[in-house]
């Protein structure tokens, strides 16, 4: 995947003015053992499952679904969660790649 100079400059902005959250070592490992960027982003912020289908307005077993890849939330839910746990709704998608 290339980078541009304008992108890479867009991001070095936006994390050195605080726009854009970084991970530690220790989070990264959390990230990516975590079965679902949901679930790491739920973890991460400290939110209980119940809290955050709450906030998106569903149950919590199937939040927990979602959370374990067993189902997809659509994009509107997907908005509301992010948006619950003040991300992008892109952080929720896992890239295949």
């Amino acid at each position: 995947m290339a980078v541009s100079l304008r992108g890479a400059a867009v991001v070095l902005r936006d994390v050195s003015g605080g726009a854009m959250e970084t991970l530690s070592e220790a989070e990264l490992d959390a990230y990516l053992a975590a079965a679902t960027p949901l679930a790491f982003w739920r973890r991460h912020r400290g939110l209980t499952q119940a809290a955050l289908a709450t906030a998106g307005g569903i149950s919590q077993p199937y939040l927990a679904q979602i959370e374990a890849g067993s189902r997809t939330g659509d994009v509107r839910l997907l908005a509301r969660l992010a948006k619950a746990l003040r991300i992008r709704i892109e952080d929720l998608v896992q890239d295949d790649e």
